[in-house]
């Protein structure tokens, strides 16, 4: 065969993933800017731009940072996972000893005087990387109970460590955990047992604090949550306020929202809008329209996810991919479940949109590692 014959060999690389991901982005900030301008300039007595000029910044510093990644090798990374998770550890250890304490919870560790990163963010990251190595490591293993245990001893103290300070980050790293071994196991009745315990604690747990909601054993922060879940108009004062406004934000937008801008439960009825509680703020000014748009973004970055992951070439990639996505998806519907009520308030943030720096800045470096493995994709001609 002659080479004018022979197929052509061109690499993919996914710009459908980069569109969504900037649109997503982009969105965010237009919706911080919306959501903590009048917060901003009442409560910090500064510019109406303060919260979305942090947030820009690091979006545009994490959109060249994905950019760079993507032209790395992510066999690179895999390599160099023990070293990530390694990293991971120590840096959540060091919260415990210098890290900085915010609305009373120690999360986050100070760069400088004017920046703070989240070493839980880190740590997903971590764990989608890890987990990739060491389940293409395992191989077989994965299909006995001794592969989890391995899995348990290496990953569940981190996620311990970071569950005692940040409980939502706990869940979202057992979420992850949980997706990336499901599709790579034949043990699918044990994940069918652990499906319907968290269905069950979601059932039992709110009729045991309840029973006990006058103990002092209840003087926890996060049991109190629960009481407020189960009924927010009877403890208002202690949390039920912001549940509310939430939800009567979301009733009030209607079909096509009030218009950009024209939220009043941003005007400190939902405290630090611009934070997890943003979904709401877009449905009351973007309506059920502009919630079922954003939702729908969301699932078309899923839908890019499931190509790259289909189409690596080996495994190592297809978990990667595997694992972002279901980062991305529980911490999605996590959130959305928090804010309409069906779950206890626990401070998940809306990916790509929520405020949050360091949040943004990893997303963006799972993005880059994403693309990496679509750059990987042969297409023949």
């Amino acid at each position: 065969m002659s080479d004018a014959k022979k197929k052509k060999v061109k690499y993919f690389y996914d710009y459908s993933l980069v569109f969504a991901v900037i649109f997503l982005t982009m969105f965010g900030i237009v919706m911080i800017y919306s959501a903590s301008s009048y917060a901003a300039q009442v409560r910090l007595q500064k510019a109406p731009y303060y919260y979305m000029l942090r947030q820009g910044i690091i979006a545009v510093l994490g959109l060249i940072l994905m950019i760079i990644v993507s032209f790395i090798d992510y066999h690179k990374i895999i390599k160099s996972a023990g070293i990530i998770l390694t990293i991971a550890y120590i840096l959540n250890i060091l919260v415990f000893f210098i890290g900085k304490e915010f609305n009373g919870q120690k999360r986050w560790i100070g760069i400088g005087k004017q920046f703070t990163i989240q070493p839980s963010e880190f740590a997903k990251l971590a764990l989608i990387i890890f987990l990739a190595y060491f389940i293409t490591d395992m191989g077989k293993e994965m299909n006995n109970f001794i592969g989890f245990i391995k899995i348990g001893l290496f990953t569940g103290p981190l996620i311990l460590m970071i569950a005692v300070t940040n409980l939502s980050a706990g869940v979202i790293m057992c979420g992850i955990v949980y997706g990336m071994t499901f599709i790579t196991t034949s043990l699918y009745m044990l994940h069918v047992a652990v499906f319907v315990a968290f269905g069950l604690m979601l059932k039992i747990i709110p009729i045991i604090v309840t029973k006990f909601a006058s103990s002092s054993l209840l003087n926890n922060y996060r049991l109190k949550r629960i009481l407020v879940w189960v009924n927010p108009q009877k403890y208002s004062l202690e949390g039920g306020f912001q549940v509310l406004q939430g939800i009567y934000a979301i009733g009030s937008g209607g079909i096509m929202g009030k218009g950009l801008g024209e939220s009043m439960q941003k005007l400190g009825y939902i405290p630090e809008a611009q934070n997890d509680m943003i979904f709401t703020i877009i449905c009351e000014e973007l309506g059920l329209f502009g919630a079922v748009c954003t939702v729908m973004l969301f699932i078309f970055l899923m839908y890019r996810f499931m190509v790259i992951a289909t189409s690596a070439p080996d495994l190592y990639g297809s978990l990667i991919v595997a694992g972002v996505m279901t980062h991305i998806a529980v911490q999605l519907l996590l959130n959305i479940a928090v804010v309409t009520g069906v779950l206890p308030n626990t401070g998940i943030t809306l990916p790509f949109i929520s405020y949050g720096g360091t949040s943004v800045l990893f997303l963006m470096l799972e993005m880059g590692i994403v693309l990496s493995v679509s750059r990987s994709i042969k297409l023949d001609y």
